[in-house]
């Protein structure tokens, strides 16, 4: 299959990629006949320059020296505006390419599919098994606004549309689209609001999940009838943007509202072109106008704004039950599939579309429940010189909600604010609606015990609290305290009794990025997995329902890369009743871009979870011996990590080398780089996502493998290196784990800034980065017993060729233009240039992140 996977790559990708590539000559752009010739000469010229160990700056004052015969500098720099521009369009022909031929590259029927965990259920006489399996079994997938891609809208709609006329062979459409493309502009003018970002997603949800969704619960129907899907919804879809407020001020209580009110209109629609569909076929004597009523109320709320009429998940249901019955009773089930299909969506959606979580960092809570006690507020003065213990009787005796009209800062504001929207979601869109209130930064006990007590302040009565509330660990210290935490939470009565009020269920998010930022790939990773091992053995130990949420990003580095594989590793000392993980930036538009990539995506999570309990059961993820190792490499990789972060010049060489600096001011989202907007930039303060952006940028994507190499030869030292390659063997988790590493290492390109080697102050450190990387790549080849990365992965292998072929040129631009910058800057000479060279830098970033789409 690999090898005619890869042959349908090369052919419906690599070899239409270059005759598409050669429309862009006709296509309007500014001096576009030169421009396309140029870019292959510059390609080249890079190409054999960096084996001659030539800088960035070198290879472009080579290259206008022997092609250009232009000498002013602005309009050197407008030629490299115009790669910029060319290569842009490359990228999003090269997506819309893999998009339309996704179905040929891979087994859509295979491997992680359903329709293979039939057969395999079948075939190991597994079907009851599966059954009770399925009866509480779900994968909810998140959706985030956090920005790892730069795609306005408009040009996400452009490669939609691409992709399509690609699969159909429509040359006057491809063209017209390519017309389009060269265009429409690729520059965000102004930051996106958080209402904008969820009106992108709630593109995807519309266009992709919704029928992605609904045809993976037909065709289960289908293939198992016996079973009943209505009683547990077995996909489910969350939403971050509106409700994550951890280090956003611009997200408010407003937001939140208005996102959610936007999400039941939307998924109203989509049941109303349903409705509309059924009105075609169903038009039988005393079915017709059933339906018809039915269109008619949904006409007078969508169209009309009519508010005296309300449309419910129960009158849904009921109206599509009874419609149900008369055509199986008076018309031979004729078009009966169409009801179920729509019965199907209704019991994923609801009519919230998705659940709105609400985010915020610890630290507020904190400082609200200080302000409270200060101005004795719901709250007795001398709160904040208790004990923790004490602290939490007081909050479990609170009796009446705060005066909200004594508060004065806008976050303690919107805290409550955040928590009475809830409520009012609730009320209009079901609990589903927003039930889940997320803890940023949680450390203690008294985090958790805060927000309860926060709930009770803002108005919600103990016995209507239908609010999860979900711990965040994150930190490598968070995650290794996380069990302790658990069970003094699990040994608290009030606490206890909500829970019996959820269901006796508690949700835990576990964070891979700020982890991985913390403690380096290989802790980060392991330190979730013995977090969650621990977890589940506290949890059952209380008879309390765990459920892990994973904030898992797109590149390895951030928990991405073969998720699904981590999954199906997992044995029974790991909770694995739900598969609950966010999806965000680049993520949602390569794994779940077009709803072939989204219904398959989604079947690889959900038989990962079920085939790993019905049909591969297993007592333990890894034997006592193999967890020896993995935590003898994992210290190893974090002393590794730990001595390069604590480099006193590690942060500024990030900064000095990388672009960045300039990360906020590429109007790719709507939240600040750093959580404390006025301190220093600080290794703590920067989020994770700008921290591996900018690795990734310069090709060095430390994130994703540094220590690796190191942990693996001083086990070999050890003697160990037998048992590693048992390990690597036998173990989906850690194969996984090298598998993954591989991917960031495939994306490494040390000859463009090979430069830095000679620099005085930061040469020490790029020379470390390049031998770590070095190492590992011959220990992780001595280990898979293969002769290149990711030789197990052929096709994804040639894509990240390819894609990073194509923007080879705008590193090498990037590169030159930080050093131009940088030389401006420390000459303090005054030069309307610095300005053009600062837009020049962030627009090679656009291409070159988007380039990276299959980081995930």
């Amino acid at each position: 299959m690999q090898n005619s996977s890869l042959l349908q790559f090369r052919n419906k990708v690599g070899l239409r990629f270059q005759l598409y590539n050669s429309l862009f000559t006709s296509l309007p752009f500014h001096r576009i006949e030169k421009t396309g010739v140029w870019l292959s000469l510059f390609l080249i010229h890079c190409e054999e320059g960096y084996k001659k160990s030539q800088s960035p700056v070198e290879l472009i004052e080579t290259f206008l020296q022997q092609y250009s015969t232009y000498e002013d500098e602005r309009e050197q720099l407008d030629m490299l505006f115009r790669f910029i521009q060319y290569i842009e369009r490359q990228v999003v022909l090269f997506d819309a390419l893999e998009d339309a031929s996704f179905a040929d590259i891979q087994d859509v029927s295979g491997q992680g599919t359903m329709k293979q965990l039939r057969a395999q259920t079948e075939l190991q006489d597994k079907q009851a098994a599966l059954a009770e399996k399925v009866k509480d079994f779900s994968v909810r997938l998140v959706l985030t606004a956090h920005p790892t891609q730069f795609y306005p809208g408009e040009v996400l709609g452009i490669i939609n549309d691409l992709a399509s006329a690609l699969n159909s062979n429509n040359t006057q459409n491809i063209n017209d689209y390519l017309v389009q493309l060269a265009k429409t502009p690729f520059l965000k003018k102004k930051k996106p609001t958080p209402y904008d970002e969820a009106l992108s997603l709630i593109w995807y949800l519309e266009n992709v999940f919704y029928q992605a969704a609904g045809k993976i619960v037909a065709d289960l129907q289908m293939q198992f009838p016996e079973m009943l899907f209505e009683k547990n919804s077995i996909i489910r879809m969350g939403f971050w943007p509106g409700g994550d407020r951890d280090g956003n001020p611009y997200v408010n209580s407003n937001t939140t509202v208005q996102v959610a009110e936007q999400l039941h209109q939307s998924i109203l629609f989509c049941y109303y072109r349903d409705i509309r569909k059924l009105k075609r076929r169903l038009t039988f004597k005393g079915v017709g106008e059933d339906v018809e009523a039915m269109e008619k109320a949904f006409h007078a709320v969508l169209l009309e704004q009519n508010k005296d009429i309300k449309i419910t998940e129960e009158w849904l249901l009921d109206s599509l039950r009874k419609l149900r019955t008369k055509i199986i009773e008076q018309h031979n089930g004729l078009f009966v599939r169409l009801i179920d299909d729509l019965i199907g969506k209704i019991n994923i959606f609801g009519i919230y579309f998705a659940t709105i979580d609400i985010r915020q960092d610890s630290g507020v809570h904190q400082r609200l429940m200080q302000h409270l006690s200060e101005t004795e507020n719901g709250l007795p003065k001398n709160y904040t010189s208790l004990s923790e213990e004490e602290k939490v009787d007081v909050i479990i005796k609170i009796k009446k909600p705060a005066n909200e009209k004594l508060l004065k800062e806008p976050v303690f504001i919107d805290t409550f604010e955040s928590m009475k929207a809830m409520k009012a979601i609730q009320k209009m869109n079901g609990e589903f609606g927003c039930n889940r209130y997320i803890i940023s930064h949680c450390t203690s006990l008294l985090d958790v015990m805060e927000v309860y007590g926060l709930l009770k302040l803002s108005g919600w009565e103990k016995k209507e609290h239908s609010v999860d509330i979900l711990p965040l660990f994150e930190t490598i210290e968070d995650l290794q305290t996380a069990g302790e935490v658990m069970e003094k939470l699990y040994n608290n009565k009030t606490y206890r009794n909500h829970l019996q009020h959820r269901n006796n269920t508690q949700s835990i998010m576990l964070g891979f990025s700020d982890g991985t930022k913390d403690g380096g790939y290989l802790m980060a990773n392991w330190c979730i997995y013995k977090a969650k091992e621990e977890l589940t053995r506290i949890s059952r130990k209380y008879d309390i329902n765990v459920v892990f949420f994973d904030g898992r990003g797109g590149p390895p580095a951030r928990g991405g890369g073969k998720t699904h594989k981590f999954y199906a590793s997992m044995g029974s000392n790991i909770e694995n009743k739900e598969i609950q993980v966010t999806v965000q930036g680049q993520t949602v538009s390569s794994n779940f871009g077009t709803v072939q990539s989204a219904q398959y995506n989604i079947e690889q999570l959900l038989n990962a979870g079920i085939s790993n309990d019905v049909l591969f059961s297993k007592k333990e993820t890894l034997t006592k011996e193999e967890e020896t190792l993995l935590s003898q490499l994992s210290e190893e990789g974090f002393a590794s990590y730990s001595e390069l972060k604590e480099h006193p010049y590690f942060m500024e060489y990030l900064s000095y080398a990388s672009p960045l600096k300039f990360y906020g001011a590429t109007n790719i989202g709507s939240r600040p780089t750093k959580r404390n907007a006025s301190a220093k930039l600080t290794l703590n303060d920067l989020r994770a996502i700008p921290y591996v952006g900018a690795w990734s940028q310069l090709k060095q994507n430390v994130t994703g493998y540094y220590g690796v190499g190191t942990a693996l030869q001083k086990l070999e030292k050890a003697g160990k290196f037998k048992a590693l390659k048992d390990l690597y063997k036998n173990s989906l988790f850690f194969r996984a784990l090298i598998d993954n590493s591989e991917m960031s290492m495939k994306k490494c390109f040390f000859p463009l800034t090979q430069f830095h080697a000679k620099h005085p102050k930061y040469g020490e450190i790029w020379k470390k980065i390049y031998e770590e990387y070095l190492l590992t790549e011959k220990m992780v080849l001595r280990l898979s017993g293969q002769t290149e990365l990711m030789a197990n992965y052929p096709v994804e292998s040639l894509s990240i060729q390819m894609r990073e072929r194509i923007v080879l040129p705008l590193v090498t631009i990037q590169q030159f233009g930080l050093h131009k910058y940088t030389e401006l800057e420390q000459s303090g000479a005054k030069s309307n240039l610095k300005e053009v060279y600062e837009k020049l830098i962030m627009r090679c970033s656009f291409g070159i992140i988007n380039a990276g789409r299959n980081s995930a």
